[in-house]
């Protein structure tokens, strides 16, 4: 039973909520497209990623740490198998060796941190798509139940296996969309996470190296 004189607010809410099927579908397509793309994506890093060994890691620090002065230092972490951003970084907090230490320190956990945030950008459209996918999915299920139900009920059985096909081409899609955005962000954030916590290793190695010069 519809209370009297809601009819308009009701008839303009269906209006609305049919109009809404066209936008959540094409969100849908471009969703899917992007996912495809960031898995392959994440497939090609998988492949082409080489992160240092333990051992590498081990005689890298050592390198590091017994180094005489800057240029063996460079040398050192250049001739190393690290990544060539982590390279970077440490390059950088070895190049600014004629500061004080306190600001050597301080500039070596923002050059870190802003490389973090550089990395954690990386994976915000998975990120986003983690919520908004099965968002889309429930959208793009329940808005044609709607004409579907009503259809039912005069007897049009073509429009509701029609509605129903849609409903559940959706849900399926959005499900799907959330399910490997999660895996790709957690990929990821997995190799970055590790790769940071490899330049803090070496950089706490190289600041103490610096401090005895």
């Amino acid at each position: 039973m519809i209370i009297q004189g809601t009819e308009t607010l009701t008839s303009l809410i269906h209006i609305l909520s049919e109009s809404l099927l066209t936008p959540v579908v094409i969100l849908l397509v471009v969703s899917v497209v992007i996912v495809i793309l960031s898995f392959g994506g994440l497939i090609n890093e998988y492949i082409s990623r080489k992160p240092i060994k333990s051992n590498e890691l081990e005689e890298l620090i050592r390198n590091v740490s017994f180094s005489n002065n800057v240029s063996e230092m460079k040398n050192k972490i250049e001739d190393s198998n690290l990544f060539s951003y982590q390279k970077e970084i440490l390059i950088r907090i070895a190049n600014n060796h004629d500061i004080g230490s306190d600001a050597r320190k301080a500039l070596a956990s923002e050059l870190i941190s802003s490389e973090e945030t550089r990395l954690i950008k990386r994976t915000n459209k998975t990120d986003i798509l983690v919520k908004v996918g099965p968002i889309l999915g429930l959208l793009g299920t329940l808005i044609p139940l709607g004409p579907g139900l009503a259809a039912l009920g005069s007897g049009d059985i073509l429009t509701l296996a029609e509605s129903l096909t849609i409903a559940f081409d959706t849900t399926v899609t959005g499900l799907s969309i959330g399910a490997l955005s999660y895996l790709i962000s957690k990929y990821k954030k997995q190799w970055y996470e590790s790769d940071l916590i490899t330049v803090e290793t070496v950089a706490e190695a190289e600041l103490e190296a610096i401090n005895k010069w």
